[in-house]
């Protein structure tokens, strides 16, 4: 892309919110569930895009607006899609319990495996890219390997579904968030997991009975937050003992049973996420204040992410299948 050129040879400068519509890409049928910038800088021109109407499709949300490449290797809806680190795969796990790993250049199935539950979230090693850990309608979480195309290691959480999956420190320790809060305690809602050994570090997280569909790490400082359904977001360490903060709570935006995502811009300044009401929110991640809402979608908007290198490029996409670029 000749717009990334110019930004590949240096730092990244503060982030920028975005005022204006750049591209309107309506070609999915269904609601998009996850849309993930290409981390290859060099080719971060491309965006992915999962949704509910059983395809993956590959954007040119930089230069163009148009649909590259679509992949309908999945039966039904697909719930989860990651690119590999080298930028030429796709992992992606549906309700169709399958998982497939996709060569972007051909489309063909370099790993496929039937899984015993549908998925809802999978997740890269950090610094494995030949592992993935999966989680989904299943009590059990599950790292896979793709080399041999078999599952390694089994992490019992006793829950009934695994909402999302979060990296930290290197890989070395994982984090689940989950659908477990009964009416007496709200234990197990976040897990904390040792990689290696497979064992529970922690389950006493967060002790609001609130479900938390999305968790993101700070991409500077040793905290991450969790987008809970009480409409905030909560701010933890993401060092052991993982404490709760108490003094920032970032609220204003709804969530409304909607698995809407979260997340930090490049730089750590700010935290974006989508809203049940269509709009975006931009938060100052020292104060917790709303800096701007952007009114971008009139469904429900279920992620906003921020471009790797161009300062103020967002995509966010919503309940319809709706992808929009702003700048």
């Amino acid at each position: 892309s000749e717009i990334i050129k110019p930004y590949l040879g240096s730092k990244y400068k503060l982030t920028e919110i975005p005022k204006s519509l750049v591209f309107h890409m309506f070609k999915h049928s269904s609601p998009v569930n996850e849309i993930q910038w290409c981390p290859v800088r060099e080719q971060s021109h491309m965006l992915l895009s999962a949704s509910m109407d059983k395809t993956i499709k590959i954007w040119d949300a930089v230069d163009t607006g148009c649909c590259l490449k679509t992949f309908s290797c999945h039966s039904c809806a697909v719930r989860a899609a990651q690119w590999s680190s080298c930028g030429r795969r796709i992992l992606s796990g549906g309700f169709d319990s399958m998982l497939h790993l996709t060569d972007v250049e051909t489309g063909k199935q370099i790993f496929s495996s039937k899984n015993e539950f549908r998925i809802s979230a999978l997740k890269f090693h950090p610094t494995d890219s030949n592992i993935f850990v999966c989680g989904g309608f299943s009590p059990e979480v599950k790292a896979w390997d793709i080399r041999t195309c078999k599952v390694m290691r089994v992490y019992k959480a006793a829950v009934q579904q695994t909402l999302d999956i979060l990296f930290l420190t290197e890989g070395k320790e994982f984090l689940t968030s989950t659908d477990a809060v009964s009416r007496d305690s709200a234990d197990r809602t976040i897990i904390a997991w040792d990689f290696q050994s497979a064992a529970k570090i922690s389950n006493q997280i967060f002790h609001e009975r609130y479900t938390c569909p999305s968790l993101a790490l700070h991409p500077r400082e040793s905290v991450f937050v969790a987008q809970t359904n009480g409409n905030y977001m909560a701010l933890f360490s993401s060092q052991r003992p993982y404490r709760i903060n108490k003094k920032k709570r970032y609220e204003g935006h709804k969530v409304e049973g909607f698995a809407v995502c979260c997340e930090f811009s490049p730089d750590g300044t700010l935290l974006v996420t989508g809203s049940s009401d269509g709009k975006g929110f931009f938060y100052n991640y020292h104060t917790a204040r709303i800096i701007r809402t952007l009114s971008a979608h009139k469904e429900a908007c279920v992620s906003a992410k921020f471009h790797p290198v161009l300062p103020s490029l967002l995509a966010t996409c919503d309940w319809t299948g709706e992808i929009k670029i702003w700048q």
